[in-house]
C-alpha cells in the first residue's frame, strides 16, 4: 500500500472533523507499525503540502500538519464511500452517458479524465464512449479539469435491443472486481488477520486503505445483473464487523500517541 493511502486513511479516521494539526514526529511513530519509514512519511507530508491537501503549523521547533480544504473534501468523499453499501439495491434503470473526444495532443488530459470516470463508477461502451448506473455529478468529478468543450453528458435509459444486462457485462469487467473482493477476503476473513501488524491501529489502517482501494474501483452495479455469490456482499460484512472491532481499541492507541494543536 502507498504511503499516501495509509496517510488518507490515518487522516479521515482520526483528524478530519476534529479540526487539528499533528506533529510529524507522532505520524511518524503511527506508520512505524505499518512499516512505513520515516523518510517515506517526510516525503509523503512534504509532497501532501505541495498538492495542498495538508498546511504546515510550527510550533516552536515542532512542525504540525492539518487539513485543508482541499483534503477535507477529499476525506469526506472516501468517507462516504468506505460506508456506503457495495451493492446498488435502489437502481432506477437509468444510466449517465459521457462522450468524448480529445486530440492526440491532449494525452495527458485524456489519461485524467479516464482515471476520473473510473473513480466515478464508469465503464466503457466503447472507444469515448463512457457509461455508470444512475445519475452522476459528471461536473463536480471532472468539471476542474476544464474540458467542457469537449464532453457531451446524458442520462439516459436502454432500449431495445440492448438489454441493461448486456451493458452492465460488457462495460465492466465483472471478473476483475469479483476477484479483488476475493482476494480481500483471503487476507481479512478469518480468525487473526494481519498477524504481523502490532496492533489495532495498524490493523484499522491495512484495513480502511484496502477497502477503499477496493470500493474506489467497484461501479456499484445494480443488483439485479450481478451474479448471486457476489463476493462483495460478503466482504462488506467483513469489513464493517472488523472496522466495529478494532475502533476503540486503535482510538485509544492514537490517543496515547499522537500530538496535536488547534491550528
Amino acid at each position: 500500500m502507498k504511503p499516501q493511502s495509509l496517510m488518507l486513511s490515518f487522516l479521515g479516521i482520526h483528524v478530519l472533523d476534529r479540526r487539528v494539526a499533528v506533529f510529524s514526529g507522532s505520524v511518524i511513530d503511527v506508520f512505524a507499525r505499518v512499516r512505513v519509514s520515516e523518510e517515506a512519511v517526510r516525503t509523503t507530508l512534504t509532497r501532501m503540502v505541495k498538492r495542498e491537501l495538508l498546511a504546515r503549523h510550527r510550533r516552536g521547533r515542532r512542525m504540525y500538519f492539518g487539513l485543508t480544504a482541499r483534503s477535507t473534501a477529499v476525506l469526506e468523499d472516501g468517507y462516504q464511500r468506505v460506508w456506503r453499501s457495495v451493492v446498488n439495491r435502489d437502481w432506477d434503470g437509468t444510466w449517465t452517458m459521457v462522450g468524448f473526444s480529445l486530440p492526440e495532443s491532449a494525452r495527458s488530459q485524456r489519461h485524467d479524465l479516464r482515471s476520473r470516470l473510473i473513480w466515478g463508477g464508469f465503464g466503457t461502451v466503447q472507444n469515448g464512449l463512457w457509461i455508470a448506473p444512475g445519475e452522476v455529478d459528471v461536473p463536480g468529478l471532472v468539471g476542474d479539469l476544464e474540458l467542457d468543450d469537449h464532453l457531451r453528458v446524458f442520462t439516459v435509459r436502454t432500449a431495445k435491443p440492448t438489454e441493461a444486462g448486456q451493458i452492465a457485462h460488457s462495460a465492466f469487467d465483472l471478473p476483475a472486481v469479483a476477484a479483488r473482493y476475493q482476494a480481500f477476503l483471503r487476507r481479512w476473513d478469518g480468525d487473526n488477520p494481519y498477524p504481523d501488524a502490532p496492533d489495532d491501529l495498524a490493523r484499522q489502517l491495512l484495513l480502511h486503505t484496502e477497502w477503499l482501494h477496493l470500493v474506489r474501483r467497484d461501479p456499484r452495479l445494480p443488483a439485479e445483473h450481478l451474479p448471486g455469490d457476489w463476493p462483495a456482499i460478503r466482504a462488506e460484512q467483513v469489513f464493517r464487523r472488523l472496522a466495529e472491532g478494532y475502533g476503540e481499541s486503535a482510538r485509544t492507541i492514537a490517543e496515547s500517541v499522537l500530538d496535536t494543536i488547534r491550528p
